[in-house]
């Protein structure tokens, strides 16, 4: 059992080991703070004045359209280019993670994050903040890549998901600051924007000095032949000398792992498609909530209630606070409740909210009107309540369960293809919601809660559950025992597949 393979596998939390978890979930706040800093620049007057005046033509006309006043594909591309980028970039990413290992992968991400910050920070025209976009996307699909990958084979079997998930902590917590930078920079005329947008730098240049500190993952350096410092590596991150059991289970796995030549292509053997269809469907969904729709563009959403720009800015700090809180509760609950349990129930919680949120704009808000001042602010609950069922659950799931479900010999390549996969879709969404706003209008909303129902289905029929099972046993203990995946498994042509 699960439980016997814990007990044999002994670990203690060092001052050093914490330090590698928080140091590397930097590379989440450095997401995060994208994230959120996106939506606030985009809704800042001097930042639309210098690059997109149309855009803010039309948010300053006397009849504007609450549902249309941003639509312009330029704009949208400022904020999506990242993800292009961030696609692209995982794959080289992948081929870093396996080659260099994780911990160089990391210094890269930071490293080119910095450059973006620099540029968009000190841009004058449009080719330089999409540029420096770009910068900023790569830095995201090296980071995305390499983060939950190390946090999740630094960390003993008994806390991985606690420990995976502070990379989706430290997202939120950069939301949130972002958010308080964007609030207090709206006031700063007329380069407010220059400084929001420069301050990414920080978390990458903290990215920069964790990734000189921390320990390389101990799969990685077996993984590429370097047994004795894998096992140096394990006795580090363990805090403890008695690491033989799992060491040889480690070295087990990388030695079947060594066999397989083409990890790519065994992904799609039949044994492969059961990982590669829940990681990379995980994170369809994962977007699919509506969680970057409300997050990205949380102050227009705001102002197209009615609220002025502050005060909408100071919504989205409400909304970015209520992250970061629910996100410790995923914390605290994923290892002893498991992963399927907070899946659920956030399913049935935001379906409720973004009906209610979609109900109360279809009936009360017209196209140039505004909000009464109490459903605008039930909204703003509405919101919430959305946010923290999503932090709690399709958040940090949509980086641990893809993070913890490969074997060795294709976890970078599998990952890869979930990183892009959410970013082809975190694109998607960037690229259309405001454009799908201005022509679904509230409907959106049930657009976004009918994908939520789906989501429960699926999780109820195709998601095993993965609590406290050892990453190296996952394919035995979890794949092979499912009443559906189990199928796609079968000895001969496992043995095929090892030699692929």
């Amino acid at each position: 059992m699960a439980n016997n393979d814990i007990e044999h596998y002994k670990s203690k939390v060092t001052p050093y080991v914490f330090a590698c978890w928080i140091l590397a979930a930097f590379g989440g706040l450095m997401f995060g703070y994208d994230i959120g800093i996106s939506g606030g620049v985009t809704a800042m007057d001097d930042f639309l004045i210098k690059f997109f005046p149309n855009v803010h033509e039309r948010k300053m006309h006397v009849s504007e359209n609450n549902y249309c006043k941003y639509d312009d594909q330029m704009l949208q591309l400022f904020t999506s280019s990242l993800y292009i980028a961030a696609l692209i970039a995982s794959f080289f990413a992948s081929r870093a993670c396996t080659l260099l290992g994780r911990r160089p992968t990391i210094l890269m991400a930071s490293t080119f994050f910095i450059g973006g910050a620099c540029l968009c920070g000190a841009a004058e025209a449009k080719w330089m903040l999409i540029v420096g976009r770009i910068l900023f996307g790569i830095g995201v699909g090296f980071g995305n890549e390499a983060v939950p990958l190390f946090l999740t084979e630094i960390a003993p079997v008994q806390h991985r998901g606690a420990v995976n998930i502070l990379f989706q902590l430290f997202v939120t917590i950069g939301i949130f600051i972002a958010n308080l930078i964007n609030y207090a920079t709206s006031m700063i005329h007329p380069n407010g924007w220059r400084i929001s947008l420069g301050l990414a730098a920080v978390p990458g240049c903290v990215l920069l000095v964790g990734s000189l500190i921390i320990t390389e993952t101990p799969s990685s350096l077996i993984e590429r032949g370097k047994e004795d410092e894998g096992k140096k590596a394990l006795k580090k991150i363990r805090g403890v000398d008695e690491v033989d059991a799992e060491f040889r289970q480690i070295v087990a796995a990388c030695e079947q792992g060594r066999q397989v030549k083409k990890p790519f292509k065994k992904l799609f053997k039949r044994s492969g498609i059961p990982a590669l269809f829940v990681a990379n469907i995980i994170q369809v969904f994962q977007q699919l909530t509506g969680i970057n729709a409300i997050m990205f563009y949380a102050p227009v959403l705001f102002q197209t209630l009615g609220f002025k720009s502050d005060a909408s800015l100071l919504s989205s700090v409400i909304t970015g606070l209520v992250n970061v809180g629910a996100t410790f509760v995923s914390i605290y609950l994923v290892d002893k409740v498991g992963r399927r349990k907070l899946l659920l129930q956030a399913s049935v919680q935001m379906f409720i909210s973004q009906v209610a949120i979609g109900a109360i704009l279809l009936t009360h808000l017209s196209a140039t009107g505004t909000l009464h001042k109490g459903l605008a602010a039930l909204v703003v609950i509405l919101v919430c309540t959305f946010v923290m069922s999503f932090a709690w659950s399709w958040g940090p799931m949509g980086w641990l369960i893809p993070s913890e479900i490969f074997p060795i010999e294709t976890r970078t390549a599998g990952f890869a293809f979930a990183v892009s996969t959410n970013m082809i879709f975190t694109f998607i969404i960037a690229q259309a919601f405001l454009s799908m706003m201005c022509h679904m209008r509230a409907y959106i909303f049930f657009f976004f809660s009918a994908w939520i129902l789906v989501m429960g289905l699926f999780v109820v029929f195709l998601l095993p559950e993965t609590k406290g099972i050892p990453i190296e046993l996952i394919e035995e203990r979890v794949w092979k025992q499912h009443p559906v995946w189990k199928k796609f498994y079968d000895d001969d042509e496992g043995k095929r597949d090892d030699m692929a």
